[in-house]
């Protein structure tokens, strides 16, 4: 049987492919309206961004660089007082490095093993599907909740260890606050490491842990890095968990006590002071809480600095 073959219509157009309509949109000609007004909408954005925080930078700059400027090193050593021109950020300043301590001692440790056990170790089955997704679920809860969390577990129930209103209850409450953030970078970072390298190390005859140690983990801790310091840059600006986890909002005197009193006793921290002092009626207050907002941003700078550095670091050793 003779074979019949379909002869196409002059003044039929044949359907484009995919090469077709990109051959047909790269070499198109004219004034693209959608393409410019979509970057001209992105520019915008970030324009207005951009003015936004340069408003709010000068506006704080402008009356907290004064402070530090006449002060200086006495207002970041001196403690707490009522009186605004006495009183300093030292207190605050020595509970957010606690706070961070404990945060880097728990959370990450934790939050880098469950990651490197669900990505290297750990079956695609249904059930890490379901861990992964509310570890992700759990990133996008509210401030408060751990708060309201580390009040009942770690003020009420552990109190007897953890010393009730304390830096322990508070260092553990922005532990797990930034838990599901670190768990997610690290699984991310992870996830980037191709395959090829962990095939060649299994081909030399290494084990699942010489893999994991030795070729993995250095080539995910670039992004690993960094995802750890984006975790405790959030825990450095929270408020909320403080608060109810029982932050000292007013002035408060520690005496001579050890390092174990020392966490189990009253504590505040660089967001409770901007929240305590600008909610005070004396005009001087005003001042005052913009120079810890911008003690706490050098803060905040300093730390990214130190990410920069590792990542860089990290980088270099990979290449090398």
């Amino acid at each position: 049987m003779a074979e019949s073959y379909s002869v196409p219509r002059p003044d039929v157009p044949m359907p484009q492919t995919r090469e077709s309509k990109a051959r047909t949109a790269l070499t198109r000609v004219g004034f693209d309206f959608k393409g410019h007004g979509f970057r001209g909408l992105l520019s915008a954005s970030v324009g207005l961004s951009l003015f936004a925080l340069f408003f709010l930078l000068y506006g704080v700059t402008s009356d907290g660089i004064p402070v530090l400027a006449e002060r200086g090193w006495d207002f970041l050593s001196s403690p707490l007082s009522a009186d605004p021109s006495r009183t300093g950020v030292w207190q605050g300043l020595k509970g957010t490095i606690q706070l961070v301590v404990f945060i880097l001692v728990f959370a990450v440790p934790v939050g880098m093993a469950s990651a490197v056990y669900l990505e290297e170790y750990a079956e695609d089955t249904w059930f890490t599907r379901f861990v992964s997704l509310n570890i992700r679920n759990l990133a996008g809860v509210p401030s408060v909740v751990y708060g309201i969390l580390g009040l009942s577990v770690f003020v009420k129930f552990l109190g007897d260890f953890t010393g009730g209103r304390s830096v322990i209850s508070a260092g553990f409450t922005l532990s797990i606050l930034v838990l599901p953030l670190v768990i997610i970078a690290a699984m991310e970072a992870l996830r980037a490491v191709p395959q090829s390298h962990r095939e060649g190390a299994f081909g030399l005859g290494a084990t699942r842990w010489e893999v994991i140690r030795h070729q993995v983990i250095p080539y995910a801790m670039p992004g690993i890095a960094t995802g750890i310091v984006l975790s405790v840059l959030r825990a450095l600006g929270e408020t909320a968990p403080l608060i109810l986890v029982g932050a000292v909002s007013g002035f408060f005197t520690t005496g001579d006590q050890n390092v174990v009193e020392d966490l189990q006793g009253p504590f505040t921290a660089l967001p409770m002071l901007i929240f305590s002092w600008a909610r005070q009626p004396k005009a001087e207050f005003e001042e005052l809480t913009s120079a810890v907002i911008v003690v706490t941003l050098f803060v905040l700078l300093l730390s990214t600095l130190a990410a920069v550095l590792v990542r860089n670091r990290f980088e270099k050793r990979r290449q090398g």
